[in-house]
């Protein structure tokens, strides 16, 4: 699982067991590849190459995912059968039609010696869906005892049950603007427990302006890409020339609102999971509890790793043959089994 935070790889070895129609799992053993420089600069900035750069880069990540994997595996002296693999995004336009996560399966199952299950997304996409979110088929099967499931990444998003039906959208942009901001001004990868957001104040105008964006005002289902991030939210933040501080905790008391609002007005205030790096965010998490929200912060393995776990899910119910998608999540015409499957 690479996400848009650009933080690294997060590989997760789990065992997952069925009796009848309930799943199980058990973490054997996880960890987080951080990228290199090179990889990371290549990462940020493939948008702006060309096709031919796209798809040999494409299959270079690919190997080098492979690699990393038969590396983790190797020195927990452990195998798998199947890896499931969500790639990086590199675009997410579903009005336009595509989404695409680089790293090719067939690299993957190369680099590895191991059947490699990827590109997850598309085919929701090709049945009028969003592609997006995926995780919630995981919410539904691992974390069904919550009444909510929130994921603060680097977009966040929430997952929830109504009316029999799983119903999960992308709320709002998260980290990745908080991280943007923090590398622009700080040279530094993030705001550690939101202590210089915290050190802020709010500048109601930006407030104001970020909450009547459009994209608030429409429902489920709905998905956010970094395209949408960088041509509506950074330009926006950017108009004002305030401290950075001040920016931050503005931006910071817009994601608990929106949160806070896309959970109460489905009639959810408690019961709720919060995972994703943006959990660890002690500012952050501060003003939720002060919107009233009654949540679960679970151990940090689970906070790291909880996507990479729910993808691993998913690329096992590909290689059964069961459907991993939700058409009430996503939109699309019919739940579906997504992902490609390549053998060594």
């Amino acid at each position: 699982m690479s996400g848009t935070s650009l933080d690294g790889v997060d590989l997760c070895l789990t065992e997952f067991k069925r009796i009848k129609d309930e799943w199980t799992y058990f973490i054997i053993a996880t960890t987080t590849k951080k990228y290199s420089d090179e990889w990371e600069k290549e990462l940020r900035n493939i948008e702006s190459k060309s096709a031919v750069d796209l798809v040999e880069l494409d299959s270079k990540y690919g190997k080098f995912l492979g690699q990393v994997a038969a590396k983790f595996l190797s020195e927990k002296k452990e195998h798998a059968d199947v890896i499931a693999s969500h790639g990086h995004t590199i675009f997410h336009q579903t009005e336009k039609g595509f989404t695409y996560q680089l790293g090719h399966g067939a690299s993957i199952a190369a680099a590895s010696e191991t059947v490699c299950v990827s590109d997850f997304r598309s085919l929701d996409i090709a049945l009028g869906g969003q592609g997006a979110p995926l995780v919630p088929f995981g919410d539904e099967k691992l974390f069904g005892s919550y009444d909510a499931c929130v994921n603060l990444g680097g977009i966040a998003n929430v997952s929830f049950k109504r009316d029999e039906e799983r119903i999960a959208f992308d709320v709002c942009a998260c980290n990745m603007v908080l991280n943007y901001f923090m590398m622009k001004f700080h040279q530094a990868e993030f705001d550690k427990d939101g202590k210089l957001s915290s050190s802020g104040k709010i500048i109601p105008s930006l407030y104001q302006d970020l909450n009547e964006l459009a994209f608030f005002k429409t429902s489920g289902p709905k998905s956010l890409g970094k395209e949408w991030v960088f041509e509506t939210i950074i330009p926006m933040i950017e108009e004002y020339k305030d401290s950075l501080p001040d920016l931050l905790f503005t931006f910071t008391k817009h994601i608990a609102f929106q949160i806070t609002n896309a959970l109460q007005s489905n009639n959810i205030s408690n019961n709720i999971l919060f995972t994703g790096g943006g959990s660890k965010n002690k500012f952050l998490v501060k003003m939720l509890k002060a919107e009233r929200l009654k949540f679960e912060l679970p151990p940090a393995e689970m906070i790291d790793f909880k996507e990479a776990l729910i993808f691993a899910f998913l690329g096992l119910n590909r290689i059964l043959g069961k459907n991993n998608t939700l058409k009430s999540v996503t939109g699309a015409s019919k739940n579906s089994c997504g992902g490609s499957i390549y053998l060594p």
